[in-house]
């Protein structure tokens, strides 16, 4: 197995077909891709909607993306490990793209991000992740990464509530040669059309600062609680 695709999810069922779809539609013709979606024992039908569409259904006992990540992690086959959150489509032809980043040396890498909403402040926002820094990585951006350095770093720090992505990354970059890829993803602008571009962008590059200044986890959920507005749904991503 060359490239397992690892999807944590909690009350997907409206989209998680179609997104499993598009990725094996992506696989065809390439050798040895799996898509695993890691099921936090949603009551909406993903498991059933993500198996029906072709995707391996494993389930986590815990709501955690840290944990459901390295669920899938322990589960996956392949060498080489693509970390994908539920409302994030990879660009046409990641697939390659990511076996030749390896071929080329690189063990873990990312790509761009871009929005499924046209507003110039979010274009002016995603411009900045095509730079190799720690600040400018995100989730969202998705993550491929050696199944061997990955188990070597022991995945996900499963204590982390938030920021369990930009921990990781840390780490990867001082053991190996990490890439941005050129290519773009295209996340949910969702949050972003619930809480206003601008305003909800500063309380992000906020709970980034805190972060990076080393408040503790409960006190940056504490504030992600306060500031942001989630119009929850059944179907609503799991954060």
């Amino acid at each position: 197995m060359e490239l397992s695709i690892i999807i944590p999810t909690y009350q997907e069922a409206s989209g998680i077909g179609r997104l499993v779809s598009f990725l094996l539609d992506q696989a065809m013709g390439q050798r040895g891709v799996e898509v695993l979606v890691v099921d936090a024992q949603s009551t909406d039908g993903t498991q059933g909607v993500a198996r029906a569409a072709g995707a391996r259904v494993v389930e986590s006992a815990v709501k955690s993306r840290a944990v459901q990540m390295n669920v899938g992690a322990r589960a996956a086959n392949g060498r080489i490990l693509y970390f994908l959150h539920a409302d994030t489509y990879p660009p046409a032809g990641f697939i390659p793209a990511i076996i030749q980043a390896v071929q080329r040396g690189h063990a873990a890498g990312c790509f761009r991000l871009a929005f499924d909403l046209p507003h110039r402040f979010l274009q002016f926002f995603c411009w900045f992740t095509r730079f190799n820094v720690g600040f400018f990585r995100f989730g969202d951006q998705s993550l491929f990464v050696l199944r061997e350095l990955f188990l070597r770093e022991k995945g996900f720090k499963e204590t982390l509530l938030v920021m369990e992505d930009q921990e990781l990354v840390r780490r990867l970059q001082r053991q190996t040669r990490f890439t941005v890829l050129r290519q773009q993803v295209t996340t949910s602008a969702r949050k972003y059309r619930e809480n206003g571009v601008v305003r909800l962008q500063l309380i992000f590059t906020l709970l980034m600062g805190m972060y990076y200044l080393g408040f503790s986890q409960q006190k940056i959920v504490a504030v992600y609680r306060r500031l942001i507005q989630e119009k929850r749904t059944a179907s609503a991503a799991a954060e």
